[in-house]
């Protein structure tokens, strides 16, 4: 059978990736990923097998031990996985995002010291600029770095950071004044950090405390956690890049990545529906044939698996810009805004098939309709995605004279 969401002009290597990333996810995710998601359990078995097969390092260079692989194969990679359990690939997104910014802006040291350790799995990203007081207002993020000798000392807390407890490396962000007169744009104000520590909750290291998981509707196993600094000292060759005031920038060069990813997420979840509709759909009779044989559910198919491939298409355009240096925020936010929305449409279609059955845990696409929602807010909301393409275009588009 022809399968949804194909993409032409892959290379042998990638292709060969992506059927490799797919028996593991049949093979080792989708049987266990219900059962797992239920019991709130991290998929350390799935985690491992991850490490095994070097997804860790997927788009690390190769001189640092990574393959060395582009963000179109990173991203279709993490379309498979959350085909089986978007919450396994939120476990890779943000320490992605976290070993693109150290290849991006990290010093020759810093690339040096982390991303072979990155590469193997042994050092986990986190990635945290959000605060409880805001959300996408990253501008008014109050989280302080104060320099002190050669060191700087960090006070603030941190919200919404996927692997918070299991990372063992945070990028973040926070207001360093020093060297920026009071006035500075708040954007050009800003320092990422690359925090070390150790994993697990409560105080990590002196002055840094995770205090545990938050419990949440959906996207379960991974952990969602708070990040407490409280006179958390850092040494200033843990600066990103060596240089303070550029954080904002690094920050969201990885958000770019990150949206892609989130798209990546959408355009899996809602293959896994399509198929899981489409089969329940011929398995399920009343009036005396199949329900798939009904013209009304035929035209939920339809438009089902029109929206899965439109949001992989977009979801493949953005990487490859990405891929090829050039901006890519119009097409990042784009694909984003459209396949989580297409995401929760395609996830409700497929429940409203199933009937009774789809509200029961017995039935996979339970959780996937509670995995959807996350997908609408992270990385941005759609409100966002909105503002950033609408701002783009008025670039593109502005009107001369």
């Amino acid at each position: 059978m022809a399968r949804l969401a194909q993409t032409a002009g892959l290379t042998d290597v990638q292709q060969e990736i992506l059927k490799t990333v797919r028996e593991f996810v049949d093979k080792e995710i989708i049987p266990v990923a219900t059962e797992l998601e239920h019991r709130d359990e991290y998929p350390q078995a799935i985690v491992d097998g991850l490490k095994e097969l070097g997804l860790f390092g997927l788009m690390i260079p190769e001189e640092y031990g990574g393959l060395g692989e582009s963000l179109l194969t990173y991203a279709l990679c993490v379309e498979e996985i959350a085909r089986g359990w978007m919450s396994v690939s939120g476990i890779i997104n943000t320490h992605f995002i976290v070993a693109y910014m150290l290849k991006q802006h990290g010093t020759q040291e810093q690339k040096e010291y982390f991303l072979p350790r990155m590469a193997l799995g042994e050092v986990r990203g986190a990635f945290s600029m959000s605060e409880p007081g805001l959300g996408s207002d990253v501008s008014a993020i109050t989280s302080k770095a104060v320099k002190d000798g050669d060191e700087y000392v960090l006070n603030g807390q941190k919200m919404w950071l996927t692997n918070g407890g299991t990372s063992t490396l945070v990028a973040v962000l926070c207001r360093s004044d020093e060297g920026h007169p009071e006035g500075t744009a708040p954007h050009k104000s800003m320092t990422t950090f690359l925090v070390e520590k150790e994993p697990g909750f409560g105080e990590v290291r002196p002055g840094l405390t995770i205090p545990g998981k938050i419990d949440k509707m959906g996207y379960k196993g991974v952990d969602t956690t708070e990040l407490i600094m409280d006179g958390l000292r850092i040494p200033a060759n843990r600066v990103l890049g060596g240089q303070t005031g550029r954080g904002f920038y690094q920050m969201m060069d990885g958000v770019e990545v990150g949206r892609v990813n989130v798209a990546a997420r959408g355009c899996g979840v809602a293959q896994r529906a399509f198929e899981l509709g489409v089969s329940y759909a011929q398995q399920r009779h009343t009036f005396g044939k199949a329900i798939a044989q009904h013209q009304a559910i035929q035209f939920k198919l339809a438009e089902m698996a029109t929206k899965v491939e439109a949001a992989h298409a977009m979801m493949v355009n953005a990487a490859r810009k990405k891929d090829s240096g050039e901006r890519n925020d119009l097409e990042a936010g784009m694909a984003k805004y459209l396949a989580s929305e297409y995401c929760k449409e395609v996830v409700e279609d497929a429940f409203r098939i199933h009937g009774g059955y789809g509200f029961s845990k017995e039935y996979e696409i339970e959780r996937l309709y509670r995995e959807a929602p996350m997908l609408l807010i992270g990385e941005g909301t759609a409100e966002i995605q909105k503002m950033i393409i609408g701002r783009r275009l008025l670039e593109e588009y502005r009107v001369q004279g």
